[in-house]
């Protein structure tokens, strides 16, 4: 029996007029919904182009005819964020900074707020975590060249250190050494500022009588500094410029003259007495004084 092919009931397609090894392209039409979904994003693409920022210009973007823009929506949430705080802002100016924890509402505001500013401001050069570096002060222990109180921490952030912008910044300065002894002097007195934190007496031995005549000015007889002077202990093992042979002679011999720029004209008092909060309590702040 002869065996006839099955009709093919599909309606024929055109080809592309492509063909690879004999096999041909067919010109399938695409799917309505897909072809809606692509007319719908035009229009959609259209409506946005006319009514926001888009097109990139030499100077800035087109505007489009709303006028938004990402950075103004920003400064509306700030504006909101601050309108809200205002009276929290206000009482922390005006309440005694000694006297802040009596207040756990405005403590726990004034934390979170001074953790922002140190975020922002103070992290750069005492790290994210508070831990300070060679020549920045760890803020986490309990060495404070100008005190440790929170009042006496707002005073440093507010005026800052050894800068020429603020006359009530706090302000001293180290010798530079090297224009007074000789290299054999200096290596003695490094040896003995060395060894105080062992225990030693630093008006005894070898570097005690060096000590005596170039240090006790300013460090004390004791050699445990003097905060008025900005003058550190040296008998705590807490180096800020670090303890090795090499760091303690180039301090010796040089002097150390670091600057912290004024606040004061960047935070606003709220802010200083914020952030100041936070520093006293991350550990090292000392007790305030008795009301």
């Amino acid at each position: 029996m002869t065996k006839h092919p099955k009709p093919d009931d599909k309606p024929q397609v055109e080809t592309t007029g492509h063909s690879w090894d004999g096999i041909e392209e067919l010109n399938n039409p695409l799917p309505r919904w897909w072809l809606w979904t692509l007319y719908g994003t035009i229009v959609f693409a259209v409506i946005y182009v006319i009514l926001y920022p888009a097109w990139p210009m030499v100077n800035g973007a087109t505007k489009g005819v709303l006028g938004w823009s990402t950075r103004a929506d920003v400064q509306m949430h700030i504006e909101q964020v601050d309108a809200s705080q205002t009276e929290m802002r206000a009482s922390l100016t005006q309440t005694d900074l000694g006297a802040l924890d009596r207040n756990p509402e405005l403590m726990e505001f004034a934390m979170n707020a001074g953790a922002a500013v140190f975020r922002t401001n103070c992290s750069q050069c005492h790290g994210s975590g508070a831990g300070g570096a060679v020549g920045y002060p760890n803020l986490l222990d309990d060495d404070w060249l100008w005190g440790g109180m929170v009042e006496d921490i707002a005073y440093t952030v507010r005026h800052g250190i050894r800068n020429e912008d603020d006359p009530d910044a706090r302000y001293s300065q180290m010798p530079a050494f090297g224009e007074m002894l000789d290299r054999d002097q200096i290596a003695t007195l490094v040896a003995h500022v060395r060894s105080l934190p062992d225990g030693a007496d630093p008006l005894s031995g070898p570097g005690g009588q060096l000590f005596a005549d170039n240090c006790t000015s300013c460090h004390g007889d004791d050699a445990r500094g003097d905060r008025t002077q900005g003058a550190p202990n040296l008998t705590d093992a807490i180096w800020l410029y670090g303890d090795s042979p090499e760091q303690v002679t180039r301090i010796i011999t040089r002097g150390p003259f670091g600057v912290m720029p004024p606040w004061n004209t960047r935070l606003s008092e709220a802010e200083i007495r914020a952030v100041a909060a936070y520093v006293h309590g991350l550990g090292g702040g000392e007790p305030n004084a008795a009301p």
